[in-house]
């Protein structure tokens, strides 16, 4: 993979962030469309248009201890999510394997921490990190974002007090999620999730 070196036998592998452009907004062609399915562009549009809908953000219960989600109708087979962020939560790291996807916060603010380099997609287990790698946004009421394959992130709420609401879309639907922990610059693989967890 151009950027990255294989470090132990598939086991470990550096990651810099020649590698891609992976933080960015995929083209307009990206995942498709018409008939293939909705594009990054499109699943940004629709969570965009969710997200200013008054009466399905305030169907979201909301929990004070632990985030609350819901199913949407997406576009064009995709999935989609309501998701509500108490005060002090936050995903962890992960990544929507071979799924598009965007994400518009409705209420509140969200950080997202994500790699501007695009992961090999098996065969390892730890990833030591390059500098220069790291991006971070905060993301107000009614800013979001699309990305394309393999994106790594972490979205928090760091609010010490708001709920923050979001809506999510993603395709193809999720067919799994891949769980990361991070130690400084050291990401290690820790689960693999199917939708059976989740839904």
């Amino acid at each position: 993979m151009s950027g990255s070196a294989i470090a132990a036998a598939g086991a470990s592998v550096r990651a810099s962030a020649s590698a891609s452009a992976a933080d960015e907004a995929p083209a307009a062609g990206g995942g498709g469309g018409g008939a293939s399915g909705p594009t990054a562009a499109e699943l940004l549009d629709f969570v965009r248009r969710v997200a200013a809908d008054a009466a399905v953000i305030a169907s979201l219960p909301l929990d004070p201890e632990g985030r609350t989600w819901v199913p949407l109708e997406g576009p064009d087979g995709s999935e989609a999510w309501l998701i509500g962020w108490p005060p002090g939560t936050g995903t962890g790291w992960h990544d929507h394997a071979d799924s598009i996807g965007a994400f518009t916060t409705a209420v509140g603010t969200l950080k997202e921490l994500s790699l501007a380099a695009r992961l090999p997609t098996d065969g390892w287990t730890t990833l030591e990190l390059a500098e220069g790698i790291d991006r971070s946004r905060q993301l107000a009421t009614g800013q979001g974002r699309a990305f394309g394959h393999h994106h790594v992130h972490e979205v928090l709420n760091e609010s010490g007090t708001e709920h923050a609401v979001s809506v999510h879309a993603y395709y193809p639907p999720l067919p799994q999620i891949r769980r990361y922990s991070r130690t400084g610059a050291v990401l290690r693989l820790e689960q693999v999730e199917r939708p059976e967890d989740w839904q």
